[in-house]
């Protein structure tokens, strides 16, 4: 037998999801289309930055969402695609 060097090979995945999907899961946005057209007109920011309907979110990050007259600030706590309607408030934290 040869002492064969066995290396092992660690794989890192990363959840992420897009900005307006994410929206729509959340209960943020009632519609995807919706999410995408606020993205597109500058309202929707995520760690400072005004970002389009393809912005790869993170656990982490850090949302506003500006329409009608108060903003809204949030932190993404968890990425679900297929959240319940009863799970939809945990993927996010409100901050003030």
């Amino acid at each position: 037998m040869s002492n064969a060097c066995h290396f092992a090979l660690v794989v890192v995945y990363y959840i992420s999801m897009r900005i307006d999907k994410f929206l729509k899961v959340s209960r943020i946005i009632k519609r995807r289309t919706v999410a995408a057209e606020a993205c597109d007109a500058g309202k929707i920011f995520v760690n400072g930055r005004s970002v389009k309907p393809a912005y790869t979110l993170k656990v982490g990050d850090v949302v506003e969402v500006k329409l009608g007259s108060q903003p809204i600030k949030l932190v993404v706590k968890s990425l679900n695609e297929k959240a319940t309607k009863e799970d939809a408030v945990s993927l996010y934290e409100i901050q003030h």
